[in-house]
């Protein structure tokens, strides 16, 4: 890594109804991407960058403009950006690697850094979630589903996104309460053990979607860590070749 790091956020949440100003939303997003691209070696964003993204044939949602521009200035730059889908923005197809140049993870990842092992992902439908959010999922990843969606006006497309969006919100509030509930009632702690039994060799997990920055030990040599979000926290995790630390980007 020549003394360069790797960066790790997610839950950024670009163009969700309930943010009061999305453009200093979105600039404060940029401006984490010009603070760190200067020691980059890589940036992983895991999960729900967006809060609704669809890609028809000749067309992708309005605005972002800032953002997606800076994407494609740092892989034009040689560096490597990572982008996740979660559960708001699973329709991430070509737009993003054909545009701004940035690999698709569509899975959770297992991969080497530095001799280090990292297991990432989403974590929204990982451990024991409840069958209706799993079958909601499945539908969103049905092709025969994605094509119906797309007869839709996109003004209507975009009008339902935000409604259902609001919605998720609203039930994860009253069901979580964006509160820790103890290592042993966190689907991707629980999850997280499990995985690590059969794969011992694990140093860190880096998981998103819980809106809560916290770092959880699993065991001498492997941590989890929740990445938390950019709507309360502006948090993220930075890797320096032998520690991972979470950070919180408040200067702005």
């Amino acid at each position: 890594m020549n003394g360069k790091k790797i960066y790790f956020a997610s839950d950024m949440h670009l163009g969700a109804p309930y943010i009061s100003d999305p453009r200093k939303h979105e600039a404060r997003i940029v401006a984490w991407l010009d603070t760190v691209k200067k020691n980059a070696h890589e940036i992983y964003l895991i999960g729900d960058i967006f809060d609704f993204w669809y890609e028809y044939k000749h067309s992708v949602p309005r605005g972002f403009t800032r953002f997606l521009g800076k994407l494609s200035e740092i892989t034009d730059s040689g560096i490597p950006v990572h982008v996740f889908t979660g559960n708001h923005d699973v329709w991430i197809f070509d737009y993003l690697p054909s545009e701004c140049g940035v690999i698709l993870h569509q899975h959770p990842l297992k991969t080497e850094i530095a001799g280090k092992v990292f297991y990432l992902a989403h974590g929204d439908e990982l451990g024991a979630i409840n069958r209706s959010y799993m079958m909601v999922k499945r539908l969103f990843r049905n092709r025969t589903a994605q094509w119906f969606f797309s007869l839709l006006h996109p003004d209507i497309a975009v009008s339902f996104a935000k409604w259902w969006s609001g919605k998720s919100r609203i039930k994860n509030e009253q069901s979580y309460k964006s509160t820790y509930m103890g290592d042993d009632k966190e689907w991707q702690v629980r999850y997280a053990r499990k995985v690590l039994n059969d794969n011992p060799e694990i140093n860190y997990f880096l998981f998103g979607h819980r809106h809560i920055a916290r770092e959880i030990p699993l065991n001498d040599n492997c941590t989890v860590f929740y990445l938390g979000d950019w709507l309360n926290n502006f948090s993220y995790a930075e890797f320096d070749g032998t520690d991972v630390k979470l950070k919180f980007f408040k200067d702005f």
